[in-house]
């Protein structure tokens, strides 16, 4: 193999200056990203990775680069992943509990995303009008791809790997409803539900919603509390990071009481910085300071503006604290009780 190194100085001027040619500035940080893929692509080929390897990282940095690019048009609605199966005919309970689902969401003027497919991802496109929907499709060989509501919108995206087609699911999604499915929907609901319980994606609510008279979701939470909390494998406040809804009113509801006063949350170095609509009163700081303690590492919780390194929500007040990077399923119950004041 050569011993080219793509942290050679003449490298890195030569990565420079086709950032600049292609109208990027090198010396900003977001320039400074964009010299590090490059160098990782050129180390690929001077590691001599085979080509099945450079095929699948190239396709999933494409998939990822054109998926970001479709929802970056949109980017102040919030948006409700709905999973479920590709299998559950239109005239199930489910399906029609998904529809009216979709349809009340967006009639809070909130975005629904599926996985594109027939079954309860079509009842979650049938609900909002086509410029509120979203499509995450995946190429399989036994089932059809898309649903004839999205086929053709610019807002379906097409994928070929799961792991991508995940990605987009969770980094886009202000909320997720699961209803009744197989391997694929459990799959996605123990993602987003071991994402937030690991501290790796951002809280947000989950309902577990079905058709009227089902106990799919009391058969599922009899294996939770059993299996799993009974062997110490989940903490009890896990159960906090999701809600099994009795309606589809009670779902609505519960996922706008996560937004009433809690907007979105951060990490700014070693403290956790909680966005709020409305400012808390230090009574309230303080009665929060007491029950969740064991969220603190040190120091104490305290109302604060934006910090130095935020550019983003700096209208909003917010709650700081150094957070212990434990226990999210008790950060889960902190921010329900925000919203509760």
């Amino acid at each position: 193999m050569s011993e080219a190194d793509a942290n050679d100085p003449k490298v890195i001027q030569a990565i420079q200056d086709l950032i600049q040619v292609c109208g990027g500035s090198p010396t900003t940080f977001e320039g400074s990203l964009v010299t590090q893929m490059i160098q990782t692509a050129l180390k690929l080929m001077i590691e001599g990775h085979d080509t099945g390897q450079l095929k699948l990282i190239t396709n999933a940095l494409k998939e990822i680069r054109y998926a970001y690019n479709i929802f970056n048009q949109y980017p102040k609605k919030r948006r409700i992943s709905i999973f479920g199966s590709a299998r559950t005919p239109e005239d199930h309970p489910d399906y029609l509990t998904a529809k009216s689902l979709s349809s009340s969401m967006a009639a809070h003027e909130w975005m629904c995303i599926t996985g594109a497919a027939n079954g309860i991802m079509k009842a979650g496109l049938e609900g909002p009008k086509a410029e509120s929907s979203f499509g995450l499709s995946i190429r399989l060989p036994f089932e059809a791809p898309t649903n004839s509501l999205i086929h053709g919108d610019p807002k379906l995206i097409t994928f070929r790997y799961f792991f991508t087609r995940k990605l987009m699911f969770v980094s886009h999604s202000d909320a997720v409803a699961a209803f009744p499915g197989g391997f694929g929907t459990l799959d996605e609901l123990f993602e987003v539900l071991t994402l937030m319980q690991t501290g790796k994606a951002s809280i947000i609510p989950v309902v577990l919603l079905e058709g009227k008279g089902g106990v799919y979701w009391k058969n599922w939470e009899e294996y939770i509390r059993e299996h799993l909390l009974s062997n110490n494998w989940v903490s009890p406040e896990d159960r906090n990071f999701y809600h099994v809804a009795q309606s589809v009113e009670d779902a609505v509801q519960h996922i706008q009481k996560f937004y009433h006063r809690y907007h979105s949350s951060r990490y700014v170095k070693e403290e956790l910085v909680i966005r709020l609509t409305k400012e808390l009163t230090s009574d309230e700081v303080s009665q929060l300071n007491n029950k969740y303690s064991k969220l603190i590492a040190s120091g104490s919780m305290r109302l604060s503006g934006p910090l130095d390194e935020e550019d983003d929500h700096l209208n909003l007040p917010r709650l700081v604290f150094c957070h212990t990077r434990r226990d999210y399923g008790l950060l889960r119950g902190l921010i329900d009780d925000i919203n509760a004041f």
